[in-house]
Formats: C-alpha cells, sequence, structure tokens
C-alpha cells in the first residue's frame, strides 16, 4: 500500500535541525568501493530509498553490504564481486547506479550496465563518460540499451568534458584511480561530492590531486590496498537548502547544524536577497525572519556549482511563490525540471512557463488541496508549499521525496510542522 502525506498549514517553525550525510556524495563512494577488495567502513550515511538500492545493486554483484542505520554506518565489502553486469531493473531506479561501470571497468577490465534511470526530471545522457572511458582505452559497445566497456588495463590520458558533467566526472576518477600512468581531466566538475569522493579514493590509497577546482589530476596504481579504511559523508548541502527555505516560508527561526556554510553560500545569497536573515558559524546556519516579514521577489539562474544548484529551484520556487512582486526562475541544467509548476498552481501560485524559464507572480496565500510528488525535489517543494498553504494538503507519490530526504515529516514536525503519514490507496 503506497502513502500519503497530510500536512496542515503550521506556525513559525522553531529549533534546531542536525543534518545528515550527502545522498549525492554516499552513492558515488559505495561504488568507489568496488576499486578496493579491503572493507570500507562509511560513516554519516544518511537513511535514504536510493542508498538501499545502491546497496542491494552491489549486493547483486556479489559484494556484502552492512548498513547500521542507529549509528549511520555502512560497511561494504566487495571482495567476492562474481558478476560484471549490473542488473537492468535494479540500474533502471538509479540513475547513480551507472557509476558502477568506472570502478568495475578498471579493476575487472569490464563491465556491462544498463542505461541508466531515477526521476524524469530532462535527457542526462552518459556520452561524457563513455568518451572519457575510451579516452582510457577501453572499447564501447553502446546497443540494445546496455553500455559494455572492456579493456585489460586502463591507460592515463589527457580528458576535456565538453560540460562539467558531475557524474561524468567521478566515473572516470574512480576508472583512472587503477590505470596506468597520469590522467588530466580538465572542464570537470568542482561540486564538494567531488571532492569528498576523491577524499574517500585516497583514504583507500589513490592518488589524486586538484578535485574541487576544473583540473583533476590522477596517478594511477596498481591496486587500492589501505587496511581498515574510514571515511564520513559530509554533510548533505541540499537538505540543509530544503530546511533553511523551510524555515523562510514559515517565517521561522531554525538552527541547522553539520552544515558546511560554504557548501550553501548559493542559498544563503538568495535568502538574504529575498529579506531573510541568514547567520553562519563554524557548525551551522541559523535562518530567522520576523512574523511580519515581507519577502522581496528574486530572479534566479540554475547554473554547475559554485552556482545556484538545480536541486534547490523548485523549493526556492515554492518561496517565491507568496512573495511580493514577480520572480523569473530560470532551469539551465535541466530542460524538464519544472514539474512542480502544476502542482503549485493548483495550490493558488501563479506562474507561466516561458521556454527554459518560470515567471512566478506572487499572491498573498496558497491554499491546500490534493497533489502528487512526481520526482523528489518537486516533492519537497510541495511539502514546503503545504507547510505556508492554508487548509489541507495531501501529497501523494512520497516515495519519491524519500529518496533523498531521510523522515522529512518527522523532521519537520520536531520543528513545529503538522505532517501525518498515512496509508494511500493509490499513487
Amino acid at each position: 500500500m503506497a502513502e500519503k502525506f497530510i500536512v496542515e498549514p503550521c506556525g513559525a517553525l522553531r529549533g534546531k535541525m542536525e543534518i545528515g550525510g550527502a545522498k549525492n556524495a554516499v552513492l558515488p563512494v559505495l561504488a568507489a568501493a568496488i576499486l578496493t577488495e579491503q572493507e570500507c567502513v562509511l560513516q554519516n550515511v544518511p537513511d535514504l530509498s536510493d542508498v538501499e538500492s545502491m546497496c542491494v545493486l552491489l549486493e547483486s554483484l556479489g559484494a556484502k553490504t552492512i548498513m547500521d542505520k542507529p549509528s549511520g554506518t555502512i560497511t561494504v565489502n566487495t571482495h567476492a564481486i562474481n558478476s560484471l553486469d549490473a542488473s537492468y531493473e535494479l540500474v533502471g531506479k538509479l540513475r547513480a547506479s551507472f557509476l558502477v561501470m568506472g570502478p568495475l571497468l578498471a579493476r575487472f577490465g569490464r563491465a556491462k550496465v544498463p542505461l541508466p534511470g531515477g526521476c524524469a526530471i530532462g535527457s542526462r545522457p552518459v556520452d561524457l563518460h563513455l568518451k572519457g572511458f575510451a579516452a582510457l582505452g577501453a572499447e564501447i559497445d553502446n546497443s540494445h540499451g546496455f553500455v559494455t566497456a572492456s579493456a585489460k588495463r586502463l591507460r592515463g590520458a589527457k580528458i576535456y568534458l565538453d560540460f562539467p558533467s558531475v557524474g561524468a566526472t567521478e566515473n572516470i576518477m574512480m576508472a583512472a584511480a587503477l590505470a596506468q600512468g597520469q590522467t588530466i581531466l580538465e572542464n570537470c566538475a568542482i561540486e564538494p561530492e567531488i571532492v569528498d569522493l576523491a577524499n574517500f579514493l585516497n583514504t583507500i590509497g589513490g592518488k589524486i590531486r586538484g578535485a574541487g577546482t576544473d583540473t583533476i589530476k590522477i596517478e594511477g596504481v596498481s591496486s587500492l590496498t589501505t587496511p581498515n579504511p574510514k571515511h564520513s559523508i559530509i554533510p548533505d548541502r541540499i537538505e540543509a537548502g530544503t530546511f533553511m527555505i523551510a524555515a523562510a516560508l514559515t517565517r521561522g527561526d531554525v538552527t541547522l547544524t553539520n552544515v558546511m556554510a560554504d557548501h550553501v553560500k548559493p542559498v544563503t545569497a538568495k535568502l538574504k536577497e529575498v529579506n531573510i536573515n541568514v547567520e553562519e558559524s563554524d557548525t551551522g546556519v541559523r535562518v530567522t525572519c520576523d512574523p511580519s516579514c515581507e519577502l522581496i521577489a528574486a530572479d534566479l539562474k540554475t547554473l554547475p556549482y559554485p552556482g545556484f544548484p538545480t536541486d534547490m529551484q523548485a523549493q526556492f520556487m515554492s518561496l517565491m511563490a507568496t512573495a511580493s512582486g514577480t520572480s523569473v526562475i530560470t532551469e539551465t541544467v535541466f530542460e524538464n525540471r519544472f514539474m512542480q509548476v502544476g502542482e503549485l498552481k493548483r495550490m493558488g501560485a501563479e506562474i507561466k512557463i516561458e521556454s527554459r524559464s518560470a515567471i512566478v507572480e506572487g499572491v498573498p496565500k496558497l491554499t491546500g488541496t490534493q497533489v502528487v510528488a512526481s520526482d523528489l525535489r518537486a516533492g519537497a517543494a510541495l511539502v514546503l508549499a503545504a507547510l505556508r498553504a492554508e487548509g489541507t494538503t495531501e501529497i501523494t507519490g512520497i516515495h519519491h521525496i524519500e529518496r533523498g530526504y531521510d523522515r522529512i515529516d518527522t523532521r519537520l514536525n520536531q520543528l513545529g510542522a503538522s505532517i501525518v503519514r498515512v496509508e494511500s490507496e493509490k499513487e
């Protein structure tokens, strides 16, 4: 039986919340564990359905994973991997599962992975991944919905990415870690999750420099054999940004701990621009707003890091839905990432889409109704809008939300929200 959220309007959210580990960091790190025969211990791991899906995929290849949810720890042992063919069913559920290709190819000389699935937010081709593998000396066969790559041993190369793709940067960096010679990866992504992956690779014996800049240098090694490696996943900047906007929407006073303030600077800057107070500290951020505060409309364009993250665009739209004035939100990363617009309009928002931009006319209030979460971040945006809306909001499709948020209902309720999880007859 599917489940749904029943959300009642709440007053100002208040209190303190600890942010969990980053979904977009732990998934590539789990894939990278394939590169070593050593048992790895990952800490600060969030309890998410996407994490479970990646563990199931690793186990289908012959690995062993043990998750201790109370401590947020996963132990991964890939010593006994006995399959190099990733399951179509499993990969279809999770786009990040394509990241097993680079590690399998590098360690075993072959990998067969179906083209990936995930949220239907637009085209996310893997051609940059494949160009990188080919540059490292792999033979690539892309047919019948599967990609097969093979090479006796990869060779270091100089690779320039046409676009600073996060996934391609991660996959090529992992493959190059065991390649012969040096790989120089240019115009690569500089997201914090790239740095976290490089740190993990270095922890297990890799030699990687420059992560966090647009040029990464990888000195290939013959094996990654650091004994008993441990790695703590960085905090989730998207979860932090989502809770920051929840505080702003409800005119609350919320302190978020386990936040790296530098990672949420684009969100912080926009919140300050629309009249929200944000205080940064060494341990986190505090978001405050006077109950009588009037939000000011602001324009927004999503860009690769350190620009405003595409994963926060939908949540910011919910904030602008009741701001004073007109906002123009331009999506440059994914062409189909306004999935939340129709549902927000059902709640009374005034939004018009023109090509890659959404024009948001602020309205005095939103109204609760029945809405559907079509993808992860669109679902989060609906939860946030429901906190501010008048009347009851029913949100179905919450399995999308739980791909990237650990107990979002329980944790918001701890700050003063009123969200009840109930069984739904249909999705």
